[in-house]
């Protein structure tokens, strides 16, 4: 009870944004379960100024089944009052009222840094009550300091000092459905469509639906066109049609302008193609539907983790610290000085009104340049400077993920590129033994970006069990790099072709492995292609489960999720959802456990929220089993509730892939294409190549926020190969909040330890991602 004493204030403000729910819910829950009293502030900073009705104390129970809906439950709206210092003393006497002396907002720039005027007024503000008599100095003593912390709420992705702001993975969700549906149409009728999305003065939102999807032509304010684009765009786009292409997508910024700072407008580019080239030309402006809908799973998570860490923030506030914003950086919450992002945050802006556009990209972080930059390479055809020496071959291997077309679309691309010969290969190692090897140009992955599954199509053939003919068709084609797209057969794959170049020269060549897995089980990166695509797959079945379950009451359903023995899968989703209980595999759990969580539902009947959601690793368990749970349930709950089994099955391979995965699998078959070019010319000597030392066989990750290129020799060393799974894995920490947030009785302090194994603290930083 480490809040115990502690009153907790939350608020949103500004625009909503997808995942706001989700931030509410975790302050009000790791706030209750520290042992402090949390209120919600309704209507942002006009209910704080307003009081009354507007300030109500939560429970547990007041923020049950938010977590899957869009906007805010506490609502949001603009406040000129709190611009003033009348309407800030207010406000400082509305808290004052209710104790509360620590407050979360979760909303943009503006509202962040009112908050944090407010906070640097507090004292000033409570003497003048004082003096007007509207509070004692004994209360004013009491309430003398304001602590704040801040969650940034918007779907533009504008913030410094965060790689992912709340909302923004969800908006990009809205437009790859609205793409992805306009494609249908513009293939049928020929027609080039000009798509205008959200984001004010960023680009982010343009940038990355653009990238995942391959638009023709792409218009943001950091980088206006150069003078004279009009003909330059026209003939690309003619160019495409020529080839063979039977429509073509532009996406435009809402902020874009052009050299002179000018806007430029979605009629303006429409008519431009229409009187040019007189194409059937449509314009569709997304608007609010980027807003609306169900959160991401990303979205959830993210703002499950920012709030719980915002309530630890508030609870270890000194009078020495300033405000802070609770930021992403890779895969972990840190916490920022806030005005110190928000400077960072107007220097961009400063530098893009003043044309210094290289800088603006430069300080937008390291994620929004590199996207810019691969954008450009991939978007149009350049003939390599020099044909180059060197051939590749791309093959999928193991189960189909979402996300592999867009890393082979990319890899292709890039090695054209670079000059190099370019095979790609059917049905994985089996398809390389038997020959099935086809050199690809740069339009035969055209189109490529948004479809799931394998267009190579794959196989778990691994390559111990036709060597021989293997080695024959690499000497057949010449192949000096190999590039094999899959999971953890993929990475075993090429362990055991690392492992025969003793016996074969021909196999000492260079090789790279691309993790694309739903199980996220391969070892040397945090994220496998195709796992955010399962955890949404797997969440929106769980969405539709629990709404079955509130119509039914007093019902209990237990699912079950792929992934093999990693449980990754089933602990993110069950993050998403809000999930009671979720069984895995790396977290043991005895009868004793199962009881528990019975007991645990039991009471939770006897509440208004009359329904429970209990997730289950296919694998977590020899004995129980999805059909033992389920008895065990229902034995237990009998008279209190009744239970039913989904078994989700391969519903979560399927799909198109998100735009976390489109994106990812570009950037990773652009990386690993560099790094595999760099190394053929290391091992390049007299006309041949030669690659027998560990670092020209590796498996390219994300770790952290950095992309690492790990030798499979040297991974073979932390591989659980009986189990199919790393021996350490970052997302074991995630269980703790799963249990927290579900009203588990596991200690502050085992949460605390858990969080700072993987937590790193880490001064202001604007390099976005990788």
């Amino acid at each position: 009870m480490a809040g115990a004493g502690m009153a907790i204030a939350v608020l949103t403000s500004g625009g909503d944004a997808q995942g706001m729910n989700a931030a509410v819910r975790a302050v009000t829950r790791m706030g209750i379960y520290v042992g402090a009293k949390v209120f919600l502030i309704y209507e942002g900073y006009e209910g704080l100024v307003e009081g009354g009705d507007n300030i109500k104390q939560a429970n547990w129970l007041s923020v049950s089944n938010i977590i899957q809906l869009g906007g805010t439950v506490i609502g949001s709206a603009r406040c000129k009052a709190f611009t003033t210092r009348a309407g800030r003393l207010r406000a400082a006497r509305n808290l004052v009222e209710h104790g509360i002396t620590n407050l979360c907002v979760i909303g943009g720039d503006g509202s962040l840094t009112g908050a944090d005027i407010f906070r640097s007024e507090w004292a000033g503000l409570l003497e003048e009550l004082v003096r007007d008599g509207q509070i004692s100095e004994e209360v004013a003593k009491k309430n003398c300091r304001l602590n704040i912390v801040g969650l940034v709420g918007s779907i533009d992705n504008d913030f410094c000092g965060t790689d992912m702001t709340i909302g923004t993975d969800s908006a990009l969700h809205r437009i790859m459905e609205v793409v992805d549906a306009i494609t249908t149409t513009a293939q049928s009728h020929q027609r080039t469509f000009v798509l205008e999305v959200m984001g004010r003065h960023c680009g982010y939102l343009a940038l990355v639906s653009g990238l995942a999807s391959g638009a023709d032509w792409l218009f943001i304010p950091e980088s206006p066109p150069e003078d004279g684009w009009e003909d330059l765009m026209c003939e690309r786009l003619g160019e495409t049609r020529s080839r063979g292409s039977r429509l073509n997508i532009i996406i435009i910024a809402e902020g874009a302008i052009d050299r002179s700072g000018k806007p430029i407008t979605s009629n303006y580019v429409k008519d431009l193609v229409v009187q040019r080239l007189g194409f059937d030309t449509r314009v569709t402006v997304l608007g609010h539907v980027q807003r609306g809908g169900t959160p991401s799973a990303f979205d959830r998570v993210l703002s499950s983790k920012m709030g719980m860490e915002a309530v630890m923030a508030l609870l270890e506030a000194t009078p020495d610290t300033p405000a802070c914003v609770v930021s992403l950086s890779g895969n972990q919450s840190v916490r920022l000085p806030l005005m110190e992002c928000v400077q960072v945050t107007k220097d961009v802006q400063k530098a893009m009104d003043e044309k210094r556009f290289e800088e603006a990209i430069q300080l937008r972080g390291r994620s929004f340049e590199n996207n810019w930059n691969i954008y450009k390479l991939l978007a149009h055809q350049k003939p390599a400077q020099e044909k180059s020496p060197f051939s590749m071959a791309i093959l999928n291997v193991g189960a189909p993920a979402a996300g592999m077309n867009a890393a082979v679309r990319s890899a292709v691309r890039i090695s054209i590129c670079q000059g190099h010969t370019i095979y790609v290969v059917s049905d994985g190692f089996e398809g390389l033994a038997k020959g099935q090897v086809r050199e690809v140009g740069w339009h035969d992955v055209a189109g490529w970006l948004g479809r799931g599954g394998s267009m190579l199509g794959t196989k778990r053939t691994l390559p111990k069990t036709c060597m021989e003919k293997i080695v024959e068709n690499v000497r057949k084609f010449n192949i000096q790099g190999l590039l094999v797209i899959g999971g953890f057969e993929a990475y075993e794959g090429v362990l055991q072709l690392v492992e025969a170049r003793g016996q074969y020269e021909e196999l000492c060549i260079v090789m790279c492995v691309i993790p694309a897995t739903i199980s996220n089980n391969v070892p040397g990166t945090d994220f496998s292609l195709g796992s955010d695509t399962a955890v949404n797959a797997a969440m929106e079945s769980c969405d539709r489960i629990k709404q079955s379950a509130s119509g039914t009451k007093r019902r209990v359903f237990i699912v079950e999720t792929m992934g093999g023995y990693c449980g990754y899968l089933s602990t993110v989703t069950g993050i998403a959802v809000g999930a009671d209980a979720a069984y895995v595999y790396e977290d043991p759990f005895t009868i004793h456990d199962l009881k528990a969580n019975v007991e645990h539902l039991t009471d939770k009947m006897k509440t208004d929220i009359q329904r429970g959601l209990v997730l289950r690793n296919e694998k977590c368990h020899e004995h129980y089993t999805t059909e033992f749970l389920y008895n065990l349930y229902s034995s237990e709950g009998k008279g209190i509730f009744d239970c039913r089994i989904n078994v989700l099955g391969h519903l979560q391979q399927g799909g198109a892939p998100t735009p976390f995965d489109r994106n990812y699998g570009t950037k990773l078959g652009v990386k690993a294409v560099l790094w595999m070019s760099e190394k053929l010319q290391q091992v390049y000597s007299k006309g041949r190549v030669f690659a027998n030392s560990g670092d020209t066989a590796c498996v390219i990750g994300l770790r952290k926020k950095v992309v690492a290129f790990s030798p499979v020799t040297e991974l073979k060393k932390v591989t659980d190969f009986e189990h199919r799974l790393p021996q350490e894995q970052w997302w074991l920490n995630l269980r703790l909040m799963l249990k927290m947030l579900a009203n588990y009785q596991i200690s502050l302090t085992e949460y605390i330890s858990g969080q700072m194994e993987h937590v790193t603290r880490r001064t202001l930083s604007i390099e976005k991602g990788f």
